[in-house]
């Protein structure tokens, strides 16, 4: 694989092209009020050892992904899915919070899902990665731009959602994010070094498993698999421990700051990261994945952006302690 091939979600606000800020980062300014977290709905992982990481040839070494490791963790809670527009509705009618992508006023919006109304009016779009537009008045609300809604997506995940977004609603629901390493145990699903939650095969009888691209990126997506966007939270066949979705659909953030080399070192017993850094962990791959180009799909693979940074393909789900 080339190591070098940009991430389909490599949009980032840390460019000199779009760093236009908001002043004094409003975002976080806001002050979330505390909301009872219910842990009935999440799923409880006995934690333990299990081999993190890939020595997989079709892995990008430059990204991190290797060498595999035994990895210690705690019992700890997770959601079955993504965060959903409903629910984060919940939380912004609720709380007044206002995304970074809305403070802001635009975020990354893949180019075929811009109308050609809203085409007219783009002005910026990633050097790298010219799929990506800056799209003016696109946020959670307004996925694809100010003509688009989510009314008949609510049970799809929320996107446009960065980091620090993320943070503030785990901090009124009463939960976290995962840490990198918890993620990865969880969508793992108890199998041993495995290629995706369900196997080392993509395809299951012909049947796809889960929503990524289909066809020539980025030009052609047949949407063989049903979608050519999100797919509903719920989609697919859940993993062994009961996760839907932990290969392509959204980006998840993770709590971790992201190095390519602190694990060579780390530490093996429950791991956080690095104590500081540039970029957040992503993990999971997204609708936009395809073996060809970006193939960080696999349950191994990872990526990056920054924390105030928000695209179409970005969500989250959150974690909790078991304690």
């Amino acid at each position: 694989m080339d190591s070098n091939k940009p991430s389909c979600c490599s949009a980032s606000r840390n460019t000199n092209l779009f760093n236009h800020r908001p002043p004094m980062n409003a975002a976080q300014s806001l002050k979330v009020g505390s909301y009872s977290g219910n842990k009935e709905q999440m799923i409880l992982l006995p934690g333990g050892k299990f081999l993190m990481g890939t020595n997989d040839q079709e892995g990008f070494p430059a990204d991190g992904e290797g060498p595999v490791r035994e990895i210690t963790l705690k019992p700890f809670y997770i959601d079955p899915c993504t965060v959903t527009n409903r629910e984060f509705q919940q939380f912004a009618d609720e709380t007044g919070y206002r995304t970074e992508a809305e403070i802001f006023g635009w975020s990354f919006v893949f180019h075929l899902f811009v109308s050609e109304a809203t085409a007219m009016t783009v002005q910026n779009r990633v050097q790298q990665a010219p799929w990506w537009w800056a799209v003016e008045g696109a946020d959670w609300r307004h996925p694809d731009g100010r003509d688009s809604g989510i009314e008949d997506r609510l049970d799809h995940p929320v996107i446009h959602i960065s980091w620090n977004d993320a943070m503030a609603y785990c901090n009124w629901a009463g939960k976290r994010l995962p840490t990198e390493a918890e993620w990865e145990f969880a969508a793992r699903g108890g199998l041993v070094q495995k290629r995706y939650p369900w196997g080392d095969e993509l395809k299951q009888g012909g049947r796809h498993l889960c929503n990524i691209w289909q066809g020539k990126f980025p030009v052609k997506n047949h949407a063989s698999d049903g979608y050519a966007g999100t797919a509903p939270a719920h989609s697919f066949d859940p993993n062994g421990y009961g996760l839907y979705n932990v290969s392509g659909n959204v980006w998840e953030w993770c709590s971790d700051w992201f190095s390519p080399t602190y694990h060579i070192h780390g530490p093996r017993d429950n791991p956080a990261g690095p104590l500081s850094g540039d970029a957040k962990v992503l993990r999971g791959g997204s609708y936009l994945c395809h073996k060809s180009y970006c193939n960080r799909y696999r349950v191994a693979a990872r990526s990056q952006n920054t924390p105030d940074s928000s695209t179409g393909n970005i969500g989250f789900r959150c974690a909790a302690d078991a304690d």
